[in-house]
């Protein structure tokens, strides 16, 4: 099953005919492969995606990784429509607090 991370956007990693990815891509893809790769997780599934991906938001032992992910500023919340039922105020406010003291994608302020 592949599941993209609902809410969220996290930064493009290095792709063939690209020399580097976005900025924190790299911390991002390493904080999910350290805190949830081989691990058992929830998912909470709000549909699938235009590729079949389930839309979800993943827990692991009751943390919302998801979340967690805005919280640290190793990615942001998604700007397009977000899954019906879906509440992104505390994204919202997690990201604008990750902006606000300069963490992950904005320690350089604004992108």
């Amino acid at each position: 099953m592949v599941v993209r991370l609902a809410g969220i956007i996290t930064p493009e990693i290095p792709r063939a005919g690209r020399s580097q990815g976005q900025k924190c891509s790299q911390g991002a893809k390493e904080y999910l492969d350290e805190v949830i790769l081989n691990r058992v997780v929830e998912i909470k599934g709000y549909g699938l995606d235009q590729h079949d991906r389930v839309l979800g938001e993943v827990f692991l032992r009751g943390k919302n990784i998801n979340h967690e992910m805005v919280r640290t500023g190793l990615a942001e919340v998604c700007r397009g429509k977000s899954p019906m039922s879906f509440d992104l105020e505390p994204y919202w406010k997690a990201e604008q607090k990750a902006r606000t003291t300069g963490r992950g994608i904005w320690t350089l302020g604004e992108k």
